[in-house]
């Protein structure tokens, strides 16, 4: 009977042993920390196609997607703007202001995902903390669901959710922290101008 009862009081406790999702306290102050890094990153678009390259983050505001040949699409964050380059057009790229990105909720000076509205799904998963947020104030910009690991706090993986229900699901590698990124990494003006001279 004592080790039935023994098993019994275990299954009781609660979630005794089970995984726990981060505080969003901790996730927040990870965000915080990250100011440069980079990644290897593979992208899964809305349409089924699958792209790869290299990520460089420059918080705050800042972001350069660079894809691996022969994709030769663009994407930077820099300067409040959201500027896309089409690999096969040589007009200026299409901008968007980055406050009307759920990107802003990665870029942004200083994070709190405890803000009121902001987080809408915070649940531990396979081993991992997945966070859903979203502008508190502008919830029809989209949402942004991302994927952090434990031990150490690392953001591995996000999806962006636009007003439309598209999603583009970026995988990092292994973030890491870059000791410099120059400012021409994350320059509209000057990217708009070496494609027109290609």
């Amino acid at each position: 009977m004592r080790p039935f009862l023994a098993a019994l009081a275990l299954c009781l406790l609660p979630q005794a042993g089970l995984a726990q999702e981060l505080p969003l306290d901790r996730i927040s102050a990870y965000l915080n920390g990250l100011t440069r890094a980079e990644a290897d990153f593979t992208q899964y678009n809305a349409d089924g196609s699958v792209s790869s390259g290299t990520v460089y983050i420059h918080r705050p505001g800042r972001m350069r997607f660079e894809y691996n040949p022969p994709n030769k699409a663009l994407v930077i964050a820099g300067a409040g703007e959201v500027a896309v380059f089409d690999p096969k057009s040589n007009q200026p790229p299409e901008q968007y202001p980055l406050a009307k990105t759920p990107l802003n909720l990665i870029l942004a000076p200083h994070i709190d995902l405890s803000t009121a509205h902001m987080v809408v799904g915070h649940e531990a998963q396979d081993g991992s903390t997945v966070v859903i947020a979203q502008d508190p104030k502008h919830p029809d910009y989209g949402t942004i669901r991302m994927v952090f690991s434990d031990n150490p706090v690392a953001l591995t993986q996000w999806t962006i959710s636009d007003d439309a229900g598209g999603q583009t699901t970026v995988k990092l590698s292994a973030l890491t922290p870059a000791a410099t990124l120059p400012d021409s990494l994350f320059d509209i003006g000057a990217a708009t101008a070496a494609r027109r001279g290609r």
